[in-house]
């Protein structure tokens, strides 16, 4: 070997192990810096088991014309989104010590920037310096206290979008202000006094690079990342990330694995492992995220695009794979429920023009009509108990969720709110409900894309107001089928991104 050649390998090496040091250390980030003449450094501290950070820093502020604090940072350009859930540990010293999410067109001090932040006393606001140097300004948010933060970027329009955990978004926007392509994007602390050094845990963090505005929808896919929430802490953690489209997770009885929908297939997905492997579906080959496991997990009904004119029609075939029996006898029919006694599947089935909500024997036979209003009804899904049916309509003009009897008899709403809801998915206690709401400034109610600004929502099967318990960048796919763990603690679902990272177990 040449000496330029081995000089050339041992760089290689120092940077890959470089590379994965850094990984280790700071997560999705490049790097962590003070910014400004701090009189205490700072430090960042990431735990790959919980996806978590912890920063610290001191700095006098982050105000006037000059800046001083702690950041964690990736080089990024052209549109993204970041977003967090933080609180400070301990009292502290200032009521306007800082955590927050910032964009900056370089680390000098005297930087533009724009960011969005916390302080001690709960003040709430977006701040950007449009000039190097120059004061910084800043727009107060009507919320205060927030412990959720998301900073979007698309050209040179900036929204900070802010929520205490369990609410929705209240957002402020800022145009026209000129960082440059590539910036610096990350999380910082601020202590507001230059001998005292304040503490912050960042989690649920993600940069999420959305779809172009060209993206052709249903032909051209951007990268997905399967996640698990926990619903207690809220806290989700990617398990898995793939360049590609995986759709819909259903939990497995064991507990221990999922099953999804990527390119006409079908996998399981090992939870341990972080591995998938295929599953035989026979001849039914364009298999779509419309896919349900049978109470029991023994069998698997699956909706595949293999009937006239390419119409999807369902076929059920066992959990482990094998030949699919076809249950439907037209379509376009997408199924969607076991009954708990595994006799019957509902299913939404467009006939005459109109997509219903239907129910045929799951060993196949005539199917029954259940639903008879105009305008699309979809998702339905049975309670444990066998008793009643959940489904979502736009009926009564915006898409939200209704529940009928097994018979289809006493349809009834049961969210009426300024959100277009999709997918009620009961959990396996029978105690609760998660949902996806779609923004009505985004989307229209007949549809539910994919690579939108949506919400995952908690209420109680019995009634009462419901709660976000994930904010996230996704849509079609992210959570069509029942997700939820078979002891009713977690959720599997999946968010979008063009932004993948090395740390994170990754698909071809």
């Amino acid at each position: 070997m040449g000496k330029k050649l081995l000089l050339f390998t041992i760089s290689l090496l120092a940077f890959s192990q470089f590379a994965r040091l850094s990984a280790q250390t700071l997560g999705i980030f490049d790097e962590q810096t003070d910014v400004g003449k701090v009189k205490h450094s700072g430090t960042t501290q990431y735990d790959p088991k919980t996806q978590q950070y912890t920063i610290s820093g001191a700095g006098t502020n982050i105000w006037f014309g000059s800046d001083e604090f702690h950041f964690v940072w990736k080089k990024m350009k052209g549109d993204f989104i970041l977003r967090t859930n933080a609180h400070f540990i301990g009292k502290g010293k200032e009521a306007h010590r800082k955590w927050g999410l910032m964009i900056r067109s370089s680390l000098d001090t005297s930087s533009t920037h724009v960011n969005g932040v916390v302080h001690g006393d709960g003040l709430t606001s977006l701040q950007f310096r449009r000039t190097t140097g120059a004061n910084t300004e800043e727009i107060k948010s009507t919320l205060t206290a927030a412990d959720v933060v998301q900073l979007e970027r698309k050209g040179n329009t900036f929204t900070l979008s802010v929520a205490r955990n369990g609410q929705t978004f209240v957002s402020e926007k800022l145009d026209n202000l000129a960082l440059g392509d590539e910036v610096y994007a990350g999380m910082f602390v601020c202590s507001h006094n230059p001998d005292v050094v304040e503490k912050a845990v960042f989690s649920n963090v993600r940069i999420t690079v959305p779809a172009p505005d060209n993206l052709v929808p249903y032909r051209q896919y951007i990268g997905s990342m399967l996640e698990i929430l926990d619903i207690a802490t809220r806290h989700s953690t990617i398990v898995y990330q793939t360049p590609g489209s995986i759709q819909a997770p259903n939990w497995n009885k064991d507990g221990r694995s999922l099953i999804y929908n990527a390119d006409g297939l079908l996998y399981q997905f090992d939870l341990e492992k972080k591995t998938p492997s295929l599953i035989n579906t026979g001849e039914a080959k364009k298999n779509n995220n419309d896919h349900v496991l049978s109470f029991d997990g023994k069998m698997l009904a699956i909706s595949s695009g293999d009937g006239e004119k390419g119409a999807s029609i369902g076929y059920v075939v066992p959990r482990t794979g094998g030949t699919p029996i076809r249950i439907n006898k037209v379509g376009p029919s997408y199924m969607h429920g076991w009954s708990p006694d595994g006799k019957f599947l509902v299913f939404t089935g467009q006939r005459d023009r109109e997509f219903d909500i239907y129910r045929v024997p799951a060993a196949g036979g005539e199917e029954v009509r259940l639903t008879m209003a105009p305008g699309l009804d979809d998702g339905p899904e049975y309670t444990p108990d066998g008793k009643y049916i959940y489904f979502n309509s736009m009926r009564s003009g915006l898409m939200q969720l209704w529940r009928m009897k097994a018979d289809g008899s006493q349809q009834t709403q049961i969210t009426d709110d300024g959100f277009n809801n999709w997918f009620p998915h009961v959990s396996p206690d029978g105690k609760w409900i998660v949902f996806i709401s779609f923004l009505k400034e985004e989307v229209d109610p007949s549809d539910h894309p994919f690579y939108k600004h949506v919400y995952l929502r908690l209420m109680p099967a019995a009634g009462g107001a419901p709660k976000v318990i994930a904010y996230l960048y996704g849509g079609q796919g992210t959570i069509n089928t029942p997700s939820w763990s078979p002891d009713s603690k977690r959720i599997a679902f999946i968010s979008n991104t063009n932004l993948l990272f090395p740390i994170f177990p990754s698909g071809k």
